[in-house]
């Protein structure tokens, strides 16, 4: 262990963080939802675990969606499983607010949605070996090899993030930027307290639904990579 002189002298950790704040416009559906829907199902940050029965008013499996994005695909997929309940981490206003949206003009009442660092929900406010799921899609590739290190999925996260799954619960990533498939196929196997479903790249599983800029992309030739883990 180092002593107190050597650790003065070292740059403190960068702490992982599941988003990079980006600036987007909001519309006034999104304003409205924010301020009408926001206190019913967005959820305030706190230093306490969460109750997820009192929260649902049920007993349900919990899967925890981290960079919902404009909340699509979430809604769909809670739609698609109804017998489980979502809760969602994103940061940005425009997309809390376009699932908002989604919620009330669609009636769905399984989603529940935290605008904050998915890392410190983690760490502070969900209990571990309680989450039934995680899903992880599309997270920013980082394309250039500088900003690789920025990369969400990564060891340390990865090791952080399976202490909340109960045993035999899935995570779920996607990406259709291959470098970073080949690197989460890399590091996902590397965790030992996670088992692979598939041998390398998993078939989408029928409850994610493709998004639009995944069609399109699908239409001009580029793959996506689906991958599903399990912890042992």
């Amino acid at each position: 262990m180092s002593d107190d002189s050597e650790n003065s002298s070292k740059p403190p950790r960068r702490p992982i963080k599941s988003f990079v704040v980006r600036a987007g416009r909001m519309g006034t559906g999104q304003i409205k939802a924010l301020a009408e829907l926001g206190p019913k199902f967005v959820l305030p940050f706190k230093e306490e675990r969460l109750n997820p029965a009192a929260v649902f008013g049920r007993q349900a499996p919990v899967v925890l969606e981290i960079g919902f994005g404009m909340g699509a695909a979430t809604a769909q997929i809670a739609k698609t499983l109804p017998d489980h309940d979502f809760i969602g981490c994103e940061v940005h206003y425009p997309g809390v607010g376009a699932l908002l949206q989604l919620i009330d003009a669609q009636q769905i009442p399984n989603i529940r949605i935290f605008q904050h660092d998915a890392v410190e929900v983690l760490e502070h406010m969900i209990a571990p070996a309680s989450l039934a799921g995680v899903h992880i899609y599309f997270p920013d590739p980082w394309h250039k090899l500088r900003h690789n290190k920025r990369r969400l999925i990564q060891a340390p996260f990865v090791a952080t993030l399976v202490q909340y799954l109960a045993p035999g619960a899935y995570l779920h990533c996607a990406t259709d930027w291959e470098p970073y498939a080949q690197q989460m196929l890399e590091v996902l196997s590397a965790e030992p307290a996670l088992e692979n479903t598939a041998a390398g790249y998993a078939e989408k599983p029928s409850y994610r639904p493709l998004t639009k800029f995944e069609n399109r992309g699908i239409k001009l030739g580029h793959g996506v990579w689906d991958l599903v883990f399990k912890k042992r």
